[in-house]
């Protein structure tokens, strides 16, 4: 079975077109508005090995909290989708991604039970326009919506650009592990329970 989702989310503040392939090739087309947001979701695409394709328009004139939260949700849905009842999976992925002198920590459970552990401090407010709070409210939203726990953890770095792309390709780097078949596992649902 094919492991892709495609949504799309329209509210008052936002107009988003989301497709997800689980098992791409790393190949993303993002357009959120926002060039920071885009370069790290094309890299997250890109080190995770999912082929990803965004569009969103947002109300930028406002502010970015409305479409980098949104784009987070959206994506968070398609995992969920694309991941149907999750049989066969890893499930548990863990990544320390090294950025020049920062180093970024991201585990995860594809468990059902969504969370988010952040352990991340910026230097300054913003990296190009984006203010750097909202780092961690596409990370929540992301994680709520997909429905993982998800611990993102900031082990040095001081240069706000290098914390925010270790976190982004730690999370992709977990992902691509937690998401990968296990082949001693079979079609087995990677739980006691027998659902996730």
């Amino acid at each position: 079975m094919p492991r892709t989702a495609s949504l799309t989310r329209t509210t008052s503040e936002t107009d988003i077109s989301l497709s997800l392939d689980l098992d791409g090739s790393g190949r993303a087309q993002v357009a959120t508005g926002i060039g920071f947001l885009d370069h790290m979701l094309t890299a997250l695409a890109r080190h995770a090995l999912f082929d990803l394709t965004v569009a969103a328009k947002g109300d930028l004139h406002i502010d970015f909290h409305h479409t980098a939260e949104d784009v987070g949700i959206v994506l968070g849905k398609a995992l969920h989708q694309a991941l149907g009842d999750k049989r066969g999976i890893r499930r548990f992925g863990h990544a320390v991604v090294p950025m020049d002198e920062a180093l970024a920590e991201a585990a995860i459970d594809i468990s059902g039970r969504p969370f988010l552990a952040w352990s991340v401090t910026f230097t300054r407010d913003k990296v190009g326009e984006m203010d750097t709070e909202l780092f961690e409210e596409f990370f929540r939203a992301f994680a709520m919506n997909a429905l993982i726990t998800l611990h993102v953890t900031q082990k040095a770095g001081t240069n706000a650009h290098h914390i925010a792309e270790g976190c982004f390709k730690a999370l992709a780097r977990a992902l691509r592990m937690a998401v990968e078949p296990d082949p001693r596992a079979g079609d087995a649902i990677p739980s006691t329970k027998g659902s996730l």
